[in-house]
């Protein structure tokens, strides 16, 4: 019996089942939205009501802590993967390949062409550093700055911040909801990436298109601000040309399908080789950047690329490890009373097809996001749920690793009240209902993903798969 599956110990009705779910979500949107809780203690308030619930209902506390360990076996692969992405980020940073990309991206910016430019630059900035937030924070800040020399709408150049963020963090292997999204369903990282591309990619190039239609709407201003960022970067001693060469061993690795880890492990090592060349930090130095992350040297005056460049270790994933380790405990637990299969059996005989089960996973994931904020949440949780559902209807588990990426991750900083949306709208300074109806990239995804599970493009099946 697969992981995700954990033996069902009671049965609910459908409506009981919905009471329950329902009482469930509001414990968590309550905590998180109305009271500012972190995800971790709203995750365990609401484990502590299934185990209320299943003790009410005559069960042992061991045999339901055992199938709360089943659910998180089920993303064992995404625990043990974040402490290498964790290394790798720490790794690529001190070796300058970071830094480099984001140097040589800089030159992309032209104030004709002001909004693809943001878009197009935070996309690569954030393949990069793997994080959205990350991304917004500091460039998106910097070309919300740049907005009023440009005379640019700062909705329109918020929107296309967001867009170009999310789809790095979307597409990038050093991304949490990335390896997330695979994990939980039961496939390779790269497996996943490259079926993202082909919703992430259309997207992305209509995203283009539409900013080019606001094209010729700024003035011609200078470019002080990306100047002192480019100087900045050169100051920190990271900048060389041969410092991308990691970034090549990952992509060469990941095209000839080489196991996540394996390619990760691989990169790891060609950018420490790296780092040696142009530095020599001591053995006591170079384990604190892999555990705690990069840190420039103080003595250097880099201002927001410092922020920038601080970042990756082993320490920073453990936050999102034990919300993945939390939240796939309530996805066993709510397997496990039968909350979720008499869900799913209410509405099993409409989920006939591969549309209507890629438009019930995605609509689950979006109202998680809606209802709750979360976007791991609404990774875990609808992945969780429709895994067997995709495996009756012979759908490959790379198509619901897909779904709940285009429904989840980048609808998050959409939702006004949400982790990313509130992040982002302090951060820019910009209301997310400002920036929303350009965030086209975003909606787009969504979209995409819908149109090709009704039609059945880009859709692999197990047996074809085989």
């Amino acid at each position: 019996m697969s992981p995700l599956s954990p033996t069902v110990l009671t049965q609910f009705s459908t409506k009981l089942a919905f009471i329950i779910s329902a009482l469930i979500i509001a414990i968590m949107g309550v905590t998180m939205i109305g009271f500012g809780w972190v995800p971790h203690l709203s995750l365990l308030l609401a484990i502590c009501v299934l185990l209320a619930i299943g003790l009410y209902k005559g069960l042992k506390f061991k045999d339901m802590q055992a199938q709360m360990a089943s659910g998180v076996v089920s993303g064992i692969g995404a625990i043990y993967l974040f402490f290498f992405i964790g290394l790798m980020v720490a790794a690529l940073m001190m070796s300058g390949a970071i830094p480099t990309l984001m140097y040589f991206g800089f030159e992309l910016i032209s104030p004709q062409y002001y909004y693809i430019s943001a878009f197009i630059l935070t996309s690569i900035i954030g393949i990069a550093l793997g994080s959205s937030l990350t991304t917004v924070a500091t460039l998106g800040v910097a070309f919300i700055g740049m907005s009023h020399a440009f005379d640019a709408n700062v909705a329109i150049a918020a929107g296309a911040v967001v867009s170009g963020a999310f789809f790095g963090d979307k597409m990038s292997p050093l991304s949490d909801t990335c390896t997330i999204a695979a994990s939980v369903v039961g496939i390779d990282l790269f497996e996943h990436m490259r079926n993202m591309m082909y919703t992430t990619v259309p997207a992305w190039i209509l995203t283009v298109v539409i900013f080019w239609y606001f094209s010729g709407q700024t003035v011609s201003g200078d470019l002080k601000q990306v100047t002192v960022l480019q100087s900045h970067l050169v100051a920190s001693g990271l900048v060389h040309g041969y410092a991308v060469l990691p970034f090549v061993v990952l992509l060469g690795l990941a095209l000839f399908r080489v196991n996540a880890i394996y390619s990760i492990i691989c990169t790891i090592v060609s950018a420490l080789v790296i780092t040696y060349i142009h530095s020599t930090p001591s053995i006591e130095q170079l384990g604190g950047y892999l555990f705690a992350g990069y840190q420039p040297a103080e003595n250097l005056e880099l201002g927001d690329v410092g922020s920038m460049l601080s970042r990756g270790g082993m320490q920073s994933m453990f936050f999102t490890q034990t919300i993945v380790i939390l939240a796939l405990s309530l996805g066993g637990l709510l397997n496990t009373l039968g909350i979720l299969p008499a869900l799913l059996n209410g509405i099993k005989e409409t989920l006939t097809n591969s549309g209507r089960a890629i438009f019930a996973a995605a609509m689950t994931a979006l109202s998680i996001n809606v209802l709750i904020g979360e976007q791991y949440l609404s990774i875990l949780l609808s992945g969780t749920a429709f895994r067997q559902t995709f495996e009756r209807l012979q759908l490959h588990p790379k198509n619901l690793s897909r779904t709940i990426e285009d429904a989840g991750t980048v609808i998050n900083p959409l939702v006004p009240w949400s982790v990313c949306g509130v992040f982002i709208s302090q951060a820019l300074d910009v209301p997310v209902l400002d920036y929303l109806p350009y965030a086209f990239f975003c909606y787009l995804s969504l979209l995409l993903t819908l149109l090709f599970g009704f039609t059945g493009i880009t859709i692999s099946r197990l047996n074809a798969a085989k």
